[in-house]
């Protein structure tokens, strides 16, 4: 009888240990750092000329400076209604490889179009923009099925010069935002994304940003042309932005422009 009991004790303790071995196993296993390389050229609008527009290039890796599997170019025009309300009209191609295998192809490009309004407040030196964004979705998958999604983004950014008071030639600045995603058909919530970074204004052209943009994924994601739930952390990169900034020539010099990232 003793045995029994013994034999009983045994199989419940493994019972119950089983689920708890089962919720040790990490649902959402750390991620390696990742980079994101950006260059942009940009033509900003001004109170004398409110047409602008920008051309951009950005590819990223999983790992630190390795492992190259997305890309994405991107160009858009826009039009100042005041100094403080602008909107615009962008479009781009996205394409995700698997790293590990470059030479078959992408695994889902994706053909996008959107339509944003951005608020701009200034204070005597904190600056802070309200982006909001409508994006239109066309997925190609590699096995040739495809879909179509709709998403709504805001974006909160914030800069903050160090050595001036307005952001122009020779001014080193803070800059941080926090953005979210929605998705209309759910999960409401899609991804969230926290930026904080230094830059350096070299000129009336160049403007250098160097910081550390934290990304989480809560949405439906591709894989084998379905849209299944996503099971990654978050996962943390080094951003390393570039930007060339043309300008009309009746612009004043000492025009504050914001830096702000296409992304």
């Amino acid at each position: 009888m003793n045995k029994h009991l013994l034999a009983g004790a045994l199989l419940a303790t493994a019972m119950g240990a089983a689920p708890a071995a089962h919720a040790q196993t990490p649902l959402n296993p750390v991620q390696p750092w990742g980079s994101w390389f950006i260059a942009t050229v940009q033509l900003p609008g001004s109170a004398e000329h409110k047409w602008g527009g920008f051309a951009e290039i950005q590819a990223r890796t999983n790992g630190l400076f390795k492992e190259y599997f997305y890309n994405e170019l991107k160009a858009g025009v826009s039009y100042d209604l005041d100094p403080n309300f602008t909107v615009a009209v962008a479009g781009g191609r996205y394409s995700t490889s698997d790293y590990k295998d470059l030479e078959a192809g992408p695994l889902n490009t994706e053909k996008r179009l959107w339509e944003q309004l951005i608020l701009t407040q200034y204070s005597h030196r904190l600056k802070l923009e309200h982006r909001y964004r409508i994006e239109q979705r066309w997925f190609s998958f590699r096995d040739d099925s495809t879909a179509f999604r709709q998403r709504y983004r805001y974006r909160l950014n914030a800069f903050f010069p160090l050595n001036k008071n307005t952001i122009t030639a020779g001014t080193i600045f803070l800059a941080a935002y926090d953005e979210i995603f929605l998705n209309p058909k759910g999960p409401v919530f899609e991804r969230n994304r926290v930026y904080g970074g230094v830059g350096y204004q070299l000129n009336k052209h160049f403007v250098v940003q160097v910081g550390y943009v934290n990304q989480a994924n809560y949405n439906y994601t591709a894989q084998q042309g379905q849209f299944v739930l996503q099971n990654t952390a978050a996962k943390n990169n080094v951003v390393m932005a570039f930007t060339y900034k043309f300008s009309h020539r009746a612009v004043p010099a000492g025009q504050e422009q914001l830096p702000t990232q296409q992304d």
